[in-house]
């Protein structure tokens, strides 16, 4: 029996019209517009594209949005510099720093000079802590995107084992502390394996929900996967295919066409987790102009 997919898009829509509707209710009654800043440094065509996406995401939700382009060759103490303005810019409740950056540029002195309350993308170690501790500010976009789909979806974690393969400070470390977590949408039993771990099809067969962050095209086969799990696929990965006019299609962490038959639900790559991503961009951004109007709101 083939497994239901998940329209990520859809989800996606639903929530960024959600926010759509807190903003103006935000505009209205407080006369305050939601501020992201972008800092994009270089001219990669994938970051580009990216940017593009939520820049158009922000308008559709009636997000002020300001994309700071820089040049490739820019040193890393501009970029702090850049940073530590758009930090005391009122305007903005949000800054997001498009990753990669250039080789000359250290990621985590960039992202560790960004003000932990505007960190929408959640990746200061102040709201990755947070996070452990199970109170968090900010949780990273992807990881509550993934939260949000199975939740959305009647896949409720709680209670189930959740299997996450990929140990990223951006994916695997942050879902598995979310999901972990005594709270809705979560409290689960949760187990990290990667590419190192010897014989990963035992770890990866328990799992009720297994949730494929390995950075690896196509890596989860369906030996390697229970009868009638939740399988949601956060990798994207791009594959020669001559066959195809650009000379290449994308494809996830999972072997999507023979999985299918195995799981009961997965999500597509494209138009599975991705979408998510950018729709908690903006939630995340929401919630960072609520609390500047009361501290208590998230």
């Amino acid at each position: 029996m083939a497994a239901e997919v998940i329209n990520g898009t859809g989800i996606a829509k639903q929530v960024r019209g959600e926010v759509a509707e807190q903003v103006a209710d935000l505009k209205s009654q407080h006369n305050l517009v939601p501020g992201l800043a972008v800092i994009l440094v270089g001219d990669d065509p994938a970051s580009a594209v990216y940017v593009r996406n939520k820049g158009r995401a922000c308008d559709e939700a009636g997000i002020f949005s300001e994309t700071f382009n820089l040049p490739a060759e820019t040193s890393e103490d501009d970029v702090v510099e850049l940073v530590n303005q758009l930090n005391g810019d009122a305007r903005f409740h949000g800054i997001l720093v498009q990753l990669p950056l250039p080789d000359q540029i250290n990621e985590k002195t960039v992202l560790y000079a960004i003000d932990p309350n505007k960190d929408v993308d959640g990746l200061h170690p102040f709201n990755l802590g947070r996070l452990v501790g199970g109170d968090p500010i900010f949780v990273p976009c992807t990881p509550a995107g993934v939260q949000e789909i199975l939740v959305r979806t009647g896949h409720d974690p709680s209670g189930k084992h959740v299997v996450v393969c990929g140990r990223s400070n951006i994916v695997g470390k942050p879902v598995a502390m979310l999901l972990l977590q005594k709270m809705k949408g979560a409290n689960a039993t949760v187990s990290i394996c990667h590419t190192g771990t010897a014989d990963l099809g035992k770890i990866t067969r328990q799992a009720d929900i297994l949730i494929a962050a390995a950075g690896r095209a196509e890596f989860i086969t369906p030996d390697m996967v229970k009868e009638g799990a939740v399988v949601i696929d956060v990798g994207i990965n791009r594959v020669d295919d001559e066959s195809r006019k650009n000379g290449y299609r994308l494809t996830g962490d999972v072997d999507y066409v023979r999985v299918s038959e195995v799981a009961s639900a997965i999500t597509p790559v494209p138009g599975g987790v991705g979408p998510m991503t950018i729709a908690m961009l903006l939630k995340n951004t929401l919630a960072s102009a609520l609390r500047s109007v009361d501290s208590k709101l998230r």
